[in-house]
């Protein structure tokens, strides 16, 4: 598989998207969003499987499918050591079912709170799939280790990054610059890796 002519984002988290952007921006595609004016409806669709890549399948398929053009999406999460790898894959709704960025945040503080310093080691996941029309599908993972904080520090980034620290940084995501978030983080790590895959196709 090589880079389509037309790519649309299967997401509709702007945090996620304003990365996609960052980190795909020479990639020689034109971008789809759900803001673009005359496009179909754009499809909800609920993450139902336990694992990242089945999520971002089953996105980037259902908007790939209802768009007729490739779509890419993305799934991940925090993975807490100490929580058994929990909340992983239910990241987002760590809090409840409609919980808000805060309040997941809010929830994971909470659950490390008599965790020793040592024993908050932490990480993030992501896993990215694009997917065509026809059923054709590539994938890549980028993880990023680190640690946690107990408050959070930063008005940079979204989700837990106010309190997530990356392996050899003093600074949390959220206190790192965009282009030093990119460089280091699960979601660059992995959609360079489908990049790589779209650039130089076997």
């Amino acid at each position: 598989m090589s880079f389509p002519e037309t790519l649309a984002i299967a997401s509709g988290n702007p945090g996620k998207l304003r990365e996609i952007e960052r980190i795909c921006a020479d990639w020689p595609v034109r971008w789809l969003t759900a803001e673009v004016p005359g496009l179909p409806a754009w499809p909800e669709v609920e993450e139902i499987h336990d694992t990242y890549l089945e999520n971002a399948l089953l996105k980037a398929r259902t908007v790939a499918e209802a768009l007729g053009v490739p779509a890419i999406a993305d799934d991940s999460g925090i993975e807490v050591d100490a929580l058994g790898g929990a909340p992983g894959h239910r990241s987002a709704r760590y809090a409840g079912e409609e919980a808000s960025d805060e309040q997941n945040l809010r929830e994971l503080i909470r659950a490390i709170a008599g965790v020793p310093t040592s024993g908050r080691t932490a990480r993030y996941r992501c896993v990215t799939a694009v997917a065509w029309p026809d059923g054709s599908k590539v994938h890549a993972e980028g993880i990023c280790e680190g640690s946690l904080a107990t408050k959070p520090r930063g008005g940079g980034g979204f989700g837990y990054d106010p309190i997530f620290v990356p392996a050899g940084w003093y600074r949390t995501m959220a206190e790192l610059t965009p282009e030093e978030k990119d460089r280091v983080s699960h979601r660059g790590r992995a959609f360079r890796a489908v990049g790589e895959l779209l650039r130089n196709p076997r």
